[in-house]
Parts: structure tokens; sequence; C-alpha cells
């Protein structure tokens, strides 16, 4: 297999300038993409591109260049992390004599092997059709059948690429109105959520960012977490407690990826809304990486996408991970406060564990921002009732006299908000 990174000239201004990716580490990820479903690499290639070919993509002499080596390296399969249009696939398959793959074919064959759930295979199943549906005249076009009926008493009849588009058509229909099952019952899930009000904190990021990791540091899931792209796929759902008792469920998302397939963010919008409903967001970015910065941005671009905007929410943590893989001198030491256009930062190391109680009391805090603040005062036979004051709600302060009446300070949950005033009729609110 012979992955080959094209790179795109540089946009005319005004065309959405995006952050620059150095050519390696684009090859990289190339690389990174073929081997997440197992393919042996025998070559790669970076090639730049001043002028798209609408015939191959690449210029004549690029095109003869590269038949030669998959000749030579005796590959059978041609990844070209670009997007191919259906002509220039089939061109370069003739001209290479090999099987040619452009990325968004590959990130859809990844995905269809990442998925284990029914609604994610179905989500694939749905993306790879819609892709599928425009390049049905690769396949079909030698076999058109013009007549139709017996005999010669036939009228014009439909070609073969009618007849399967029919049936492709079809096939997303059904599709589609399974998963409109799978958005019902999500939406139930959400509204028995609420009955029980426990606010939602979703990890996204790039994929291989170490959101499973940290996920799995944080709430002893293990879920299948490994250095490779697309790790996992199917979002995983667990419940969290915070250090001074707040409950949350935590939310592990499918990984983005830059020119991600818009087939396949329109098929998950029914998983991504968990996004688009949690309480927080927790932005994991890969600090260790040479295109961190680039790779963030493409995050926020399918965030945009979804109706969230980084820049202008309060939602929004970004949390710095494998900071163990930097330099000790080049470690950022302390979290960064929010500020206008840019979330707080919290540098941690989801593997060693270094900065996460940092980055937990940053989710609590956040989380209780707002809610009220309540005063007990408790003497005497009263004092055995202390531990309610634990169990139904957090904690912030306490203070014991000589006398023995204790004071405390505590956010009480909304779930408890009505057992609270019940119990505690003398609690004071605390502004």
């Amino acid at each position: 297999m012979v992955p080959i990174r094209s790179a795109r000239s540089r946009r005319k201004a005004g065309e959405g300038m995006s952050i620059a990716r150095s050519p390696q580490a684009r090859v990289d990820e190339a690389v990174g993409l073929a081997s997440a479903i197992s393919l042996d690499v025998v070559a790669q290639l970076a090639v730049p591109l001043s002028t798209l070919r609408p015939a191959t993509l690449f210029g004549t002499g690029k095109v003869e260049e590269i038949a030669a080596l998959v000749k030579a390296e005796g590959a059978g399969l041609v990844f070209i992390d670009h997007v191919l249009s259906p002509v220039q696939q089939r061109n370069l398959e003739e001209a290479w004599h090999a099987k040619v793959i452009d990325r968004t074919g590959l990130i859809l064959e990844i995905f269809g092997e990442r998925a284990q759930t029914r609604e994610g295979r179905l989500q694939v199943e749905l993306a790879h059709l819609n892709y599928q549906k425009s390049r049905l005249v690769r396949s079909w076009t030698h076999l058109e059948r013009q007549r139709g009926g017996f005999g010669f008493l036939g009228g014009p009849g439909e070609t073969q690429i009618e007849a399967d588009r029919r049936a492709l058509q079809e096939r997303i229909a059904r599709i589609e109105h399974e998963l409109e099952t799978v958005v019902r019952t999500r939406r139930l899930q959400r509204e028995n959520r609420r009955k029980v009000p426990h606010p939602i904190v979703a990890l996204v990021g790039y994929t291989n960012a170490g959101k499973s990791t940290l996920f799995n540091t944080l709430t002893n899931a293990g879920i299948f977490a490994e250095n490779l792209l697309f790790a996992t796929l199917d979002p995983t759902l667990r419940r969290l407690k915070l250090p001074h008792g707040t409950e949350v469920i935590l939310s592990d998302t499918v990984g983005f990826i830059s020119d991600l397939p818009t087939h396949l963010v329109a098929a998950f919008r029914a998983t991504l809304e968990e996004v688009i409903e949690a309480s927080l967001i927790l932005h994991v970015r890969d600090i260790a990486h040479e295109d961190s910065d680039a790779q963030a941005k493409d995050v926020e671009t399918v965030l945009g996408q979804l109706g969230v905007e980084i820049g202008k929410s309060e939602r929004i943590i970004e949390v710095w991970n494998k900071i163990d893989l930097l330099p000790e001198d080049a470690r950022p030491s302390e979290q960064l406060k929010a500020e206008p256009g840019r979330p707080a930062v919290v540098p941690i190391s989801a593997l060693t564990g270094e900065g996460l109680p940092a980055l937990v009391q940053l989710v609590e805090d956040r989380l209780n921002k707002g809610r009220a603040a309540f005063t007990v005062d408790l003497a005497g036979a009263d004092l055995a009732k202390l531990h309610r004051l634990y169990e139904l709600g957090e904690v912030m302060s306490r203070e014991d006299d000589e006398d023995g009446t204790t004071h405390a300070v505590l956010r009480v949950s909304e779930k408890h908000e009505t057992a609270f005033h019940n119990e505690f009729p003398q609690a004071r609110q605390t502004h």
C-alpha cells in the first residue's frame, strides 16, 4: 500500500485560511490512517500541488512517477490523502493498475471496522451509501441496459446505474428511518437524565489526543484506548462523582480529524448531540504534537458546524494533554484562566495523572458556578443531622465552635433542594 499525501497550494485571502501543517506531519497522519486498519505501508510520498488536475489530480509526470513506484513495490492499493472525484479515481486506477482510495473512503473504512454498536454501524453505513451514490458511474457504466421488456416489444428501460441508484436510495431511506428511532431513544434518555439532573461533561478532541485514556483514568471504565487514529468510535457514558459530591455524566465521543467527510458529520449528528446538550465541554488536545494548533482549529471547525463556538462559550475548557512527552523546561506548569475569545486551559497527563486534580476541581467549580450556597448552623440535638448535609449537597466549608456548634456552608444539588429545605428550614442563603 502506498499512501500519497497531497499538499494544496495556499488558499487565497478571504477563503478561510487554516493553520499550516508541516509536510511530514501530514504524511505521518496519512500513514497513521492506513495503519489504523492494518494496511502494510510499503512506500509514502508527499506531493505538492500548485494546480489540481480535473482528470487525475496530479500532473502527467507525477502520475507516471507514482506508477513506476507502485509497480516497483508491487502495491495493490494506493491511498490518496485527498478527496478524489469519481473520474479522478477511475483514471488513476487505470494508470497505476491498482486499487485507489481517497481520504473519505479510507476514513469510512476505518469507521466501519471500529463501529461496535448497532447505532454506530447504521451511521457508518448511511455515510458510506451517501458517499457511494456519486460513484456508481465508475462501477456500472459498462453494464448499461438501454431497453427493457420482452423481446423487441419493450419500451425504453432504465440503465443499470439508475436501478442501482434507486436501490441505494431505498436502503438509505430505511437506514434513516432506523436512525430516527435512535434519535427518539436518545431524546427520551436525555429527558430521563433531566429528571435526575446530572450535568453532562463531554470530551471532544482530535483523534488520538488521549480522550479515551482520560476517560478511563477518571472513571475506571476500561474502554479501548490505543495509540491509533480512531481507536474508539462509539460514544460511551459513565457516571463520575467529583471530590465535593457533585455527580456528572462523562461522555467520550468520536475523535475529529481534518477534512472530516461531511457524510460522517451528518450521519453522526445524533451521537454528537450529546456534545450540543453538554453542560461543559472538555476540548482535549495533544499538546506534544507539532500540529497541535492546527488540530485544535479542525476541532473548532466541526464544533462550529454543530453550533458550538469555542471562543464565545464559557462551557469550554481546553485540556492540554500529554505534557509528560514535553521536555521539563517546555511544560506548562499552571492552568491559564479564561480570557475573552479563549477558554481556560489546564495542562495534564492522562497517562501519569499529573494535573488531573486541578482539572477535576475546575470542572466542579464551573458546574457549580451560579448555584446558591447556604449556611446551616447546627447545635445540640441537631448535630445528628450533620451527615445529611454531606448527602444532600457539597459542603464547601465547616467551622466547629468550642461550644459544640457547627457552621457549614454548602451548595445543594437541584435534585436534593426540596429535601434540604424540608430538613433544614433554618438554612440561610449565602451571597
